[in-house]
């Protein structure tokens, strides 16, 4: 997928776990695990909205575009 997360990223410049932010932010580890990782297919505003107030950051510190593979093209 063209677009990358970088929760983890900002988890160790704010040395926060994946537990602390998830209870923060009112979602389950395993969803916040889920996004971290990239598998997630969508995610709502407002948990984006929450994700930056907790980590006080911009939606662009946790998601960038990365242009696809296309050597098969």
């Amino acid at each position: 997928m063209p677009i990358a997360v970088d929760i983890d990223v900002m988890l160790a410049r704010r040395k926060m776990s994946v537990g602390e932010l998830a209870d923060r932010v009112g979602i389950t580890p395993a969803n916040l695990a889920v996004l971290k990782n990239g598998r997630a297919k969508a995610v709502r505003f407002a948990t984006l909205a929450a994700l930056c107030e907790v980590l006080k950051c911009q939606p662009g510190d946790l998601l960038r575009w990365e242009p696809e593979d296309t050597a098969g093209e």
